[in-house]
C-alpha cells in the first residue's frame, strides 16, 4: 500500500512540475516576443556608423556670395569687350592679365617714349559719390593747400618717361580728361645713377611756371603722341580692363576660399 501511495505522489509531482514548465514555456516565449516587437531590428551584417550628414562650412555662405558676385560680372557687358586700337595709334601696348596698369611704348627721334596708364577715376555722378568726393578734397585741401581741386570728370591718370641714350630721363605725371591732357608735375631722373636721384632739385610745382612754358611742355609731349586723341581709346580699353581684373579678382578669392 504504502509502494501504491509512493507512486501516486511521484507521478503526480512529475505530472505538476512538466505542466509548470510547459506554462513557463509559454510565457517565456511570449515575453520574448513582446520583445522582439518592441525592439527595433538591426541588421548585423551592416557596420555600425554615426551620421554621415555633412556638417555646413563656415565659409559656405562667403563662397555663395562670392559665386553670386562672380555671376553678375560675367553678365556684365564689358568684361570681354575688346577695343580696336584706332588708327594711327603710335605706341606698342603691353597689358598683362592681374595688373593694375597698361604700358605704351615708341621710339621718337632717338628718344623711348614710355607710358604707363593706370586705372580710369570713374566720377558717377552720383550725389552721394559727389559729396563723398567734395569731402575728400575738403580734407586734402586742409592738408596740402597746395593740392589741386579733385576733377569732377572721369580721368585716366599717365606717367609719361622720355628717355634718351645719355643716361638722363623726363617724367612726366598727367592727368588725361576726355578733351585735354593736363600735366600735374614733371622732374628730371637719373635711371642709370640712383644716386644722383636721391639729391636731384626736382624744381618748383608745374603749377607755378610761366604759362608759356607750361604750354610748351604740353606740346612737346603731344609731338611725342601723348594727345586728347587717344584718351577716349583708352578710358574705354581701362574700364574694360578694370572688369577683366575684378572677376579674376573674384575668381583668385573663390580658390582660396572654397575647401
Amino acid at each position: 500500500m504504502a509502494t501504491l501511495v509512493r507512486r501516486a505522489a511521484s507521478r503526480f509531482v512529475g505530472n505538476y512540475c512538466k505542466n509548470r514548465f510547459f506554462v513557463y514555456s509559454l510565457l517565456d516565449q511570449s515575453a520574448y516576443g513582446r520583445r522582439q516587437h518592441l525592439t527595433p531590428s538591426v541588421d548585423r551584417n551592416v557596420p555600425f556608423t554615426t551620421s554621415t550628414k555633412k556638417r555646413a562650412s563656415p565659409t559656405d555662405p562667403l563662397l555663395r556670395i562670392i559665386e553670386t558676385e562672380i555671376g553678375y560680372a560675367e553678365k556684365a557687358d564689358d568684361y570681354d569687350r575688346v577695343e580696336e586700337t584706332p588708327s594711327g595709334f603710335p605706341f606698342k601696348m603691353e597689358d598683362k592679365p592681374g595688373g593694375k596698369i597698361v604700358t605704351l611704348t615708341r621710339e621718337y627721334e632717338g628718344e623711348t617714349v614710355k607710358v604707363e596708364v593706370h586705372m580710369t577715376n570713374l566720377v558717377t555722378g552720383d550725389k552721394e559719390d559727389d559729396e563723398d568726393d567734395e569731402e575728400e578734397a575738403e580734407n586734402e585741401e586742409v592738408e596740402d593747400d597746395d593740392k589741386p581741386e579733385k576733377p569732377k570728370q572721369s580721368n585716366v591718370p599717365l606717367l609719361v618717361t622720355l628717355s634718351k641714350k645719355t643716361g638722363s630721363s623726363l617724367e612726366f605725371r598727367c592727368t588725361a580728361f576726355p578733351d585735354k591732357i593736363v600735366i600735374k608735375d614733371m622732374w628730371v631722373t637719373f635711371p642709370d645713377d640712383p644716386s644722383k636721384d636721391e639729391l636731384a632739385y626736382e624744381g618748383p610745382s608745374f603749377r607755378v611756371l610761366d604759362e608759356k612754358l607750361r604750354k610748351a611742355f604740353h606740346r612737346y609731349i603731344e609731338i611725342r603722341g601723348i594727345k586728347p586723341s587717344m584718351i577716349n581709346f583708352l578710358h574705354e580699353y581701362m574700364i574694360n580692363k578694370d572688369s577683366r581684373e575684378h572677376l579674376l579678382w573674384l575668381k583668385s578669392l573663390k580658390n582660396f576660399v572654397k575647401p
